[in-house]
């Protein structure tokens, strides 16, 4: 019988496996205590934090589709400080390996952002949202061009001295120039992809369903999209990828693996089967022992040609 060993790097990030979830989509981890330990995960990434608490977007914020959701709920979180203070005890005290998603209206909220979790031993990388559509300034709007997303990235480099992830964004023409522009500029790795920008019509009211008009499409729908920019990204670069976008299951986790991805998020499978990444975990040790194979490194980016 062989040694199984499902452990990653990810830009210098030693995880034990490669299963965390997607940012905004598992809260802090106190709501999925119940069901596991959160330690059992390779890492956790929390909600987009913000310097100053916010409200999110006016509801509804959820919008059903036939083949994943639409949301606009619009960076709603407690703020960096309330996050030091109320929410990282809870994840120190379950060994996880924390990474913080950052999100802001200007470049000088985001270095302010990362200046105040270098200070904080316990949050080991930041991941930067660069990506998010549902934010009226700030997000998306870094995301969409070379030379933004240089600005950010640089700007977080010189405040946060540990690993730093820039989470890009699928609505753009070029996705390995943007990608290119956030490692030249610092980052040690990417996530890849935020949601696809879309929108919904109530027809008896005759308007967009949601206030925001339009919103982050996210599950199934998206999932041979977010694969074929993590294999053209990863072709490309090399750089190292947390692939997320419709993830369900181990076998679309092993896609990403074998497309590209050193590490996998997990988003809007967490609102109907809590226990999708316990699963998917299991799912890579019975895969790898089944077709003897001994570590899981063996198989990232083999499907890369």
């Amino acid at each position: 019988m062989i040694n199984i060993d499902i452990s990653t790097a990810v830009g210098g990030l030693k995880l034990k496996n490669p299963v965390m979830p997607a940012s905004g989509t598992w809260g802090y981890g106190e709501e999925y205590a119940e069901f596991y330990n959160p330690g059992e995960l390779g890492a956790v990434v929390v909600k987009g934090t913000t310097l100053e608490p916010r409200h999110g977007n006016e509801p509804p914020r959820i919008a059903e589709t036939p083949a994943g959701m639409l949301n606009s709920v619009g960076l709603q979180n407690v703020g960096v400080e309330k996050f030091i203070s109320e929410k990282l005890p809870f994840l120190k005290d379950n060994k996880c390996v924390v990474i913080a998603n950052i999100a802001g209206d200007s470049i000088d909220d985001y270095a302010a952002i990362a200046e105040r979790l270098d200070a904080e031993k316990d949050v080991s990388a930041v991941e930067v949202n660069i990506s998010c559509p549902n934010v009226s300034k700030g997000g998306i709007a870094f995301g969409v061009g070379a030379d933004t997303a240089s600005g950010v990235i640089k700007s977080v480099r010189k405040k946060y001295k540990r690993v730093l992830i820039a989470k890009l964004s699928p609505n753009v023409t070029d996705i390995v120039e943007i990608a290119r522009a956030c490692i030249d500029s610092g980052a040690d790795a990417l996530t890849l992809i935020n949601t696809v920008k879309g929108m919904s019509i109530d027809i008896n009211n005759r308007k967009p369903l949601l206030p925001n008009c339009t919103g982050g499409l996210s599950g199934p729908a998206i999932k041979p999209i977010a694969l074929r920019m993590v294999y053209e990204v990863k072709k490309a670069t090399g750089a190292d990828i947390i692939g997320v976008g419709g993830i369900e299951c181990f076998e679309d986790a092993l896609e990403f693996i074998m497309a590209g991805a050193n590490a996998v998020q997990v988003g809007t499978a967490n609102f109907y089967n809590p226990l999708v990444m316990p699963e998917i975990i299991g799912g890579f040790r019975k895969y790898l022992a089944e077709n003897k194979i001994s570590s899981l490194k063996e198989l990232i980016g083999v499907a890369v040609h």
